[in-house]
């Protein structure tokens, strides 16, 4: 999370090392609901004004500054254009008009939102934390954890910004309007970025302006721990029908993290096959190949022909997904084989598929480990890998992306740990510091008492 006022001043670093500037505003164009930053200004040598282009130009970011992907001497310097607004000269400190909330109020500060490589204006802080953080960042901290002792609470005051219409040029006034008419055409993974750093109430405000498929998708890109929240903040019929339209397995992960309660009210709302298949792979231990794999792959028997495969196929409906292999399974539904698109556009559609699958397959038990299936998965580098029960039954795949986020989840709580580590140093290590400071001022003091 960024803040406008922890990057002003900060320096700006070439390809090479070389500090060239410090940050004085970022530009946006306003043809977007939260709009991405689009060139970066700032001042050089002898305070010198510069502007370039974001996309072209910058390569890292964070609150210590940028830095850039190529050396200064490759710098094409740019303008503003008609449709661009700079932050800092235009919006701080203006007074807006809140639409929603019906009331002129005042940009302490503007919130910024980190998607990728790209950097979005999700907000405008109105509230006490971004004078205070304006001031100094420690001021806002020490102010907030003051307040905290003393059991208050200063929340931030955020007024997201879904659309930004100016109402005249001078810019003496900027109208927040909130009619999301533009948020479909963000890719879902940006909207779910979004959707995080809201409030749940102004998620709840953004996400009555999405179309189920576009819903869907969004929750789907959450981070899991948001997943869930949202879910549970939602209305019992709408849920039930997102939860509905999501792939079993990542239905049935979120459906695993709410109250047991509401879980079953969803699961009685919904269609009967969603709630058969979520239920099934419910019964599977979470972390195992039956806890994540999916129940969305498409089987044949070994008799059927290549032609009658193919049809299958173009039967599908729209949103299925990706189809890798095609399975092959004999008269008693044990799984026998795998056949490659490739393999049945290049055979005669008159060949049944038991006589061109390839039968020395790789396969998991459901109680596997994921470590061990996303290991394996890798190691053979394949797309999906089969998950059989002891009877020879195939259960469903795990795709390569199931396997990746499990990696994901392993090395964020890697990550989560060392930080406590740090964190549990730290605070050893100034303890410590203020025992042995405090027992020599108590050594001075009782040295010049005597």
């Amino acid at each position: 999370m960024l803040y406008l006022s922890q990057m002003m001043g900060k320096p700006v670093i070439d390809a090479t090392g070389e500090k060239i500037g410090t940050i004085s505003d970022l530009a946006i164009s306003t043809g977007e609901v939260f709009p991405r930053i689009t060139s970066l200004a700032f001042q050089g040598p002898g305070k010198v004004p510069f502007m370039i282009s974001w996309r072209k130009y910058v390569e890292e970011f964070d609150e210590d500054g940028i830095k850039l992907a190529v050396p200064a001497h490759d710098i094409r310097f740019s303008y503003l254009q008609p449709d661009e607004v700079l932050l800092a000269r235009d919006l701080l400190n203006r007074q807006i008009v809140d639409t929603q909330g019906m009331k002129v109020v005042r940009v302490n500060d503007l919130k910024l939102s980190v998607s990728g490589s790209q950097l979005r204006l999700l907000g405008a802080e109105v509230g006490a934390r971004g004078i205070l953080r304006g001031l100094a960042p420690w001021l806002e901290k020490a102010v907030v954890a003051i307040a905290r002792v003393f059991g208050k609470k200063i929340d931030e005051q955020i007024i997201a910004w879904n659309y930004m219409d100016l109402l005249d040029r001078d810019l003496s006034e900027v109208q927040l309007s909130v009619t999301h008419k533009r948020l479909d055409e963000l890719h879902p993974a940006d909207v779910a970025d979004i959707l995080e750093q809201l409030d749940p109430q102004q998620r709840a405000n953004v996400f009555q302006h999405l179309d189920d498929a576009q819903a869907t998708e969004a929750i789907s890109e959450m981070e899991d721990e948001y997943q869930a929240d949202f879910i549970e903040d939602l209305d019992d019929a709408r849920a039930a029908g997102l939860l509905g339209n999501m792939d079993p397995d990542d239905a049935a992960d979120i459906v695993r993290d709410l109250s047991y309660e509401k879980a079953e009210t969803l699961l009685r709302l919904m269609g009967v096959e969603d709630a058969t298949e979520i239920r099934r792979l419910l019964g599977y231990k979470d972390g195992t190949a039956g806890g994540m794999m999916t129940t969305q792959f498409v089987a044949v028997h070994e008799d059927n022909t290549v032609g009658e495969t193919i049809e299958v196929l173009r039967e599908l409906p729209e949103d299925h997904p990706t189809v890798h292999y095609v399975y092959v399974l004999d008269e008693y539904d044990e799984f026998k084989g795998v056949l490659s698109l490739r393999t049945l556009v290049l055979t005669d559609d008159a060949k049944p598929v038991g006589d061109v699958m390839y039968d020395d397959v790789i396969s998991v038990a459901p109680d596997e480990t994921e470590e061990d299936v996303a290991a394996d998965i890798f190691k053979y580098d394949l797309p999906a890998m089969p998950v059989v029960d002891e009877h020879g039954i195939l259960l469903g795949i795990v795709t390569v992306d199931d396997a990746w986020d499990a990696i994901e989840e392993d090395v964020s709580g890697d990550k989560t740990k060392a930080t406590a580590l740090k964190v549990v140093g730290i605070v050893l290590a100034a303890a410590l510091f203020l025992g042995l400071y405090t027992l020599v001022l108590l050594q001075v003091v009782g040295y010049t008492g005597r």
